[in-house]
């Protein structure tokens, strides 16, 4: 081989140090963002989508995915893991898995959540086929039902409204436990009497139902919310003209949402995470109607798990923490 003369050498260290810094470059380097999510056809989804739109165009560098779940009980236990850097969850849900609730689906405490944001809420709402004679709680009983997708946050929420309202599965005909979409189908089908889910107002399950056959919406009193024991769960209201047929308001509980990550994300990439949810409102909300309800006040800081120190270091710059 020939040799190389000393200024050739030179020129080709410089060129393999110029090549190795910019390959350690941390503009260069992706970082990568799975969002969990839940079904596709709850509210979840959609934000979800919109959530990871926001951080790749807020956070420089990263490279995002979204991940269809059964909701807030596996996207903890994942987060918890490490398999994935934000998801969504209602708070019930969190803070089963902070106490380790093993009937909840928590085998132990979930010791590494941390909270990105409080965000808008979920709300329970009973659909019942309008030619089943369902108008009351009490009417659920001996009927045909689905209560969401095994230990999924809408099935806990089912579990707390039916033993408020002095209900337990065994009370029912046939119990199916099947997410927002398969629930519609069988509802459709004749299948099932009634259909419970958890989620932001105007689902588009519900929607779909409602254009299909005739519904009720039955309604949760604010003495069953109560009755449920847990501050997680607060009365609401599903407002008129919500779903097609729905004339009037219908009293219900609510139970609010949260974004939550881990203990292993960085800091710096959970105050860009938590920064785009708040800077893109907008294309949130024209994802799904329930986004409307996300809102930069010190609520958005509180939850039943430690705040991410990148999150609270946001807060902090809004006066919010």
């Amino acid at each position: 081989m020939p040799s190389m003369n000393r200024r050739g050498l030179m020129a080709l260290g410089a060129g393999l140090l110029a090549y190795g810094a910019r390959g350690v470059s941390p503009a260069r380097a992706e970082t990568f963002v799975n969002v969990l999510t839940g079904g596709t056809s709850g509210a979840y989804y959609p934000i979800g989508v919109a959530l990871a739109g926001a951080i790749e165009k807020t956070v420089a560098g990263t490279k995002t995915s979204v991940q269809a779940t059964k909701a807030s009980v596996e996207n903890l236990n994942l987060l918890q893991k490490g398999q994935g850097e934000i998801g969504f969850t209602l708070a019930d849900a969190a803070s089963a898995a902070v106490a380790g609730n093993e009937e909840a689906g928590f085998k132990a405490k979930l010791d590494k959540l941390r909270l990105i944001a409080a965000i808008y809420s979920n709300y329970v709402q009973i659909v019942a086929n309008g030619e089943s004679g369902i108008k009351t709680l009490a009417d659920l009983k001996g009927k045909r039902i689905s209560v969401g997708a095994p230990k999924s946050g809408t099935e806990l929420n089912a579990r707390a409204i039916l033993k408020a309202a002095g209900l337990t599965y065994d009370d029912f005909a046939k119990v199916e436990y099947l997410p927002f979409g398969e629930s519609v189908d069988l509802m459709k089908n004749r299948q099932i009497d009634v259909t419970l889910q958890s989620a932001g107002l105007g689902v588009g399950s519900i929607k779909d139902l409602a254009a299909s056959i005739p519904i009720v919406v039955v309604p949760v009193p604010a003495e069953t919310v109560a009755a449920v024991g847990d501050a997680a769960y607060l009365p609401g209201e599903i407002p008129a003209g919500t779903y097609s047929g729905q004339e009037a308001a219908v009293p219900t509980a609510s139970i609010r949402n949260l974004l939550v990550s881990h203990d292993g994300v960085a800091d710096d990439l959970a105050y860009g995470m938590t920064k785009a949810l708040f800077d893109n409102l907008d294309a949130l909300v024209a994802s799904h109607a329930a986004a409307k309800g996300i809102v930069l006040d010190a609520g958005a800081a509180a939850g039943p798990m430690p705040l991410h120190p990148g999150a609270l270091r946001f807060y902090k710059e809004k006066g919010l923490a």
